[in-house]
């Protein structure tokens, strides 16, 4: 499985559309604020559009096959928020008509340090005091 992954991701860096294309100019080589994103990269058994692993941010661009499939699409957002990562999402028309829009909404996001998880699950917090010492 991991391998046929591999492979799929390799032909959708050869066959990127449009919008990916052109998102992929602006981001590739840390153009932007210094951060190194990844593009058709693999986390678990998904293929993400582009991914930053510093700044736990993932951006996907989505064509008008996605408006078909909206349920999948959140089920695997829900998974990838999970895991940790930001999603941010936009439709192919906006990264070829206004870029400079989609960068500034990404820019924001890198910008923005990934909520630090919290060490001990949400009914455990603010259990544990420290013992006073006397």
């Amino acid at each position: 499985m991991k391998r046929q992954n591999v492979d799929r991701a390799r032909g959708l860096r050869q066959s990127m559309t449009d919008a990916e294309r052109k998102l992929w100019h602006r981001l590739r080589n840390r153009q932007l604020c210094g951060c190194k994103f990844r593009r058709q990269h693999e986390i678990d058994h998904y293929i993400v559009d582009f991914a930053c692993m510093e700044a736990m941010l993932i951006i996907e661009l989505d064509g008008g096959q996605h408006a078909e499939q909206v349920s999948y699409d959140e089920h695997r957002t829900r998974h990838l928020q999970a895991k940790g990562y930001r999603v941010l999402r936009f439709w192919n028309n906006e990264a070829l008509t206004n870029i400079e829009s989609v960068l500034e909404v990404i820019l924001e996001a890198v910008a923005k340090p990934p909520p630090h998880p919290s060490p001990l699950p949400a009914g455990e917090r603010g259990q544990f005091a420290p013992e006073s010492e006397e």
